[in-house]
């Protein structure tokens, strides 16, 4: 006869599930070869591949599991394989815009062209240091130059010919010093001193003063036209300018045309660039002949600002598509950025400052985002979103700040968006989304879903040691015996709390084997063994279980009130499982229940305070509503019941007290006290059927912790739902107890079940009292 059908003890085997390191085909992990490969996962392998080869809009992929399953790993390790099978995607550069100059213009290339005319563009500027102002130092140009110079020298000096002429007629001196023109007084065949002017007649100096002024006034009509000879002569000499820079750049702008014939873009580029260089050249490399290397870089840089490109994403010819996992998704890094310098105090910007984010990194590929990160940066969301739904890029600011100071910014032109999203999150994240977003699952439509769990069999055992191998071998730990195995398997089915199970989440075995190999190298041992693991969980515990010391010291010094031997009515032992950060331990609470005729119903004293949630308080209805099916069928429940969790200051949920505290309430409403040796875990329904709950291998070892503290006695346990015993995986201390017979571990499927377990009692007599106490209120109260 099964266990399951009666109120006794479970036996040892099955209380948890060893593992014998006879079984494993190896003494060592020397002997294994590494498996790198994430464990398990089928499901979530053909998503991601259908997600992976839907190439219509929206098919993006959100890899949903708990951290520590290899979840980003596993479609990492894909994405990295199916890319490698796709062709490069194109070459993006940001080319200057001749005609505005604030957008930018987007070119895509080829790839590995993109480089290509980044040094092809670098080179001719090369080109241009080298042939400017070298080019104006040719001969012809040097004749052209002087000829136009000497036009109009002649012409400026058949002018002041024809005045000097008619100055000396007037016995007057002309005199040139530069541009400036003046007149001076003769004596004979000399100009007039200072002293010799001043001892002149006044008469002859008024006729001195009248002379010149016409002079002047003739000199200016006869220079009326000057201006224009000016405008004249610049224009010819830009014109030989623009003439000579033609025949300069011709040889090397024809090259860079041949090797983009195929390119109309660039070509067009290359036709605008013509267009602005000779105003370029005339502006920035004629100034002087002679100049310094720092004034020679400075032009280079000028020019290298101007007319090369920004390189914003290149990819090598026969590389394979992009797989990016950025890890800070903030703004920038995703959509990228334009920086600026600062120019004495002024900052500027221009199209070389165009910084690349993920996105165009990504473009043509795969882009791998965590969700909670990508949750948690300002803007990003809609962006993406804005971005996925237009299918292109935009770089832009996405909030002004007002402190800044004002500057001249970009506009780019937006690049054409194609690419594979992969966000990696957790489910509570991936159900808000779609919860508070309409358009989540427009975006994400596929949703590859991470089991927490592998089948515990021969097959997934050995993978999962081949795959502790790997990690050892890549982070240089020792190899691991088979009895340290076997203890690695054991902890992987605690953490998955079934007995036919192991986790997935490999993490916390790297983890736990990280630690392990810390002490082995301390110990000087060549191997890691189960000792070591033994230690490694050891002083684990050791770190995170200061409040659940605090709690036991609490209870064994009478603070908290939590009895384990006699009995007593309307009070019972419950069991709760407790996390704080990394901690997660069982602790027992003291339930109690009070009776009185009334029509109340059942109070719940948590909820009635704020602080029982919505599960517990659910479960406590379903306690009244089982109240009234089993005893009060043909009357009204006319009880005031109240039910608490004492010595509880905090927020209370779920409802796997509820067993408890039905229990509590039938002993307070009979006078039949209730063993104090047994702790009672579990969530009924309102026929009675007790279900399963969660953390019950906390629970029963934070319990048993108490009774060793105090002393076994053989009559302490803990009463668990039938259908949690697939579930316990306890620790080797509760199980040996149990061995002894001085502690031990009661399924029950029903409330009678735990009610005669608990009372000691038949559970008809227990029933039948009950139902009259109930009878005898409803006529009270009537």
């Amino acid at each position: 006869m099964s266990p399951f059908q009666r109120s006794t003890p479970l036996p040892c085997d099955w209380l948890t599930v060893r593992a014998d390191p006879a079984e494993l085909p190896f003494a060592s992990t020397a002997t294994l070869e590494p498996y790198s490969d994430t464990l398990g996962q089928e499901r979530a392998r053909e998503a991601i591949a259908f997600g992976v080869d839907m190439v219509r809009p929206g098919y993006n992929i959100y890899v949903m599991g708990v951290t520590g399953t290899g979840r980003l790993s596993l479609a990492r390790n894909y994405l990295e394989q199916k890319a490698g099978q796709q062709p490069s995607p194109a070459d993006w550069v940001y080319l200057y815009n001749f005609a505005e100059p604030r957008e930018p213009v987007a070119l895509g290339l080829p790839a590995g062209l993109g480089k290509t005319l980044l040094a092809d563009m670098e080179n001719l500027v090369d080109g241009l240091i080298a042939t400017f102002p070298a080019a104006f130092e040719n001969p012809a140009y040097q004749r052209g130059k002087a000829e136009v110079e000497r036009e109009f020298s002649q012409r400026y000096d058949q002018v002041i010919d024809q005045v000097e002429r008619r100055a000396r007629g007037q016995n007057i001196a002309l005199f040139r010093e530069g541009d400036t023109i003046s007149f001076s007084p003769m004596l004979g065949d000399k100009t007039a001193s200072e002293e010799e002017f001043a001892a002149f007649a006044e008469q002859d100096k008024e006729s001195f003063h009248q002379s010149a002024r016409a002079l002047e006034a003739y000199l200016t009509e006869a220079l009326v036209e000057l201006p224009q000879w000016k405008r004249e002569t610049g224009e010819r000499l830009r014109r030989l300018n623009r003439e000579t820079i033609g025949r300069a750049i011709t040889p090397l702008l024809a090259p860079l045309q041949d090797g983009y014939v195929k390119q109309p873009e660039v070509l067009a580029y290359l036709g605008a660039l013509r267009e602005d260089l000779p105003h370029m050249v005339a502006e920035q490399l004629l100034e002087e002949r002679q100049q310094d290397s720092s004034d020679e870089a400075a032009r280079r840089a000028l020019l290298v600002e101007r007319y090369a490109p920004k390189l914003l994403v290149s990819h090598g010819p026969g590389g394979g598509a992009p797989v990016i996992c950025e890890a800070n998704p903030s703004y920038q890094n995703l959509f990228g950025r334009i920086e600026y310098s600062n120019e004495q105090g002024v900052p500027l910007t221009h199209h070389r400052l165009i910084c690349a984010g993920a996105l165009h990194r990504a473009n043509g590929g795969y882009l791998l985002l965590e969700a909670d990160k990508l949750a948690q940066e300002a803007h990003v969301w809609p962006a993406l979103k804005r971005a996925l739904k237009s299918r292109s890029i935009r770089i832009e600011s996405p909030f002004l700040d007002p402190s800044a100071p004002l500057t001249v910014s970009l506009n780019p032109q937006p690049i054409p968006l194609a690419l594979k999203v992969v966000l990696v999150g957790d489910r509570e994240l991936y159900y808000l989304m779609q919860e508070l977003d309409d358009e989540f699952n427009e975006l994400f439509r596929v949703l590859a879903d991470f089991d927490d769990h592998l089948p515990r069999d021969g097959e997934s055992m050995l993978l999962l040691v081949r795959r502790i191998k790997a990690y050892a071998a890549c982070s240089g730990f020792a190899d691991l015996s088979a009895e340290a195995c076997v203890r690695l398997i054991e902890y992987s089915g605690r953490l998955a709390e079934h007995r036919q199970r192991l986790s997935a989440r490999i993490g916390d075995l790297f983890e736990l084997t990280a630690e392990a190999d810390s002490l082995r190298r301390q110990q000087g041992l060549e191997l890691i063994g189960a000792e070591q693991i033994e230690q490694a969980l050891s002083r684990k515990e050791q770190r995170l279980g200061r409040i659940s010391r605090l709690l036991l010291e609490a209870m064994l010094d009478g603070t908290l009130l939590i009895a384990t031997s006699g009995e007593a009515v309307g009070r019972i032992n419950g069991l709760t499982v407790l996390e704080v950060g990394d901690s997660r331990f069982g602790s027992p609470a003291r339930i109690t229940a009070t009776v009185s005729p009334g029509g109340r119903g059942v109070i719940d004293i948590e909820r009635e305070v704020r602080l029982g949630q919505a599960i517990h308080s659910k479960g406590v209805m379903i306690l009244a509503g089982f109240l009234a099916r089993q005893y009060a069928r043909d009357f009204p429940l006319a009880i005031s019941a109240n039910i608490a969790l004492e010595q509880s200051y905090g927020y209370v949920d779920g409802d796997s007290a509820s067993l408890a505290e039905v229990l509590a309430l039938i002993s307070a409403l009979t006078d039949v006290p209730i063993r104090q040796t047994l702790a009672v875990t579990g969530s009924i329904n309102q026929y009675g059927d007790v279900q399963a709950v969660g953390g019950v291998n906390e629970k029963i070892e934070g319990f048993f912790t108490l009774c060793q503290a105090r002393g076994l006695n053989g009559e302490q346990g803990v009463v668990i739902p039938q259908a949690n015993v697939a579930n316990l995986m306890l620790d080797a201390a509760v199980v040996e107890a149990a061995g002894r017979g001085e502690f031990a571990i009661y399924p029950v499927a029903s409330v009678d079940q735990a009610l005669a377990l608990l009372t000691g009692k038949p559970v008809q007599a227990v029933n039948r009292l009950a139902s009259s106490r109930l009878r005898s209120m409803a006529k009270w109260v009537k």
